[in-house]
């Protein structure tokens, strides 16, 4: 069980990060936490729906697996 949730029937791993974040993720096909880490905050920010607590909530819940977002120029 743990803190996989359901999606539109599609494994979601993603933390609470609110209604307008997780649609503008599910949109552009982020659903699993492990995607992020090939990301940029920039890149994210450019969402539609998704903010500075969204970003800081991902940050933790990648931190917790020992991972970060992509770190580019």
């Amino acid at each position: 069980m743990g803190d996989v949730k359901h999606h539109h029937d599609v494994e979601c791993d993603l933390p609470n990060v609110g209604k307008p974040a997780l649609r503008a993720f599910t949109q552009a096909g982020y659903l699993r936490l492990e995607q992020f880490t090939r990301l940029t905050e920039a890149e994210l920010l450019k969402l539609h729906g998704v903010g500075p607590k969204a970003i800081e909530l991902i940050r933790r819940a990648l931190a917790a697996k020992g991972q970060s977002f992509a770190d580019r120029p």
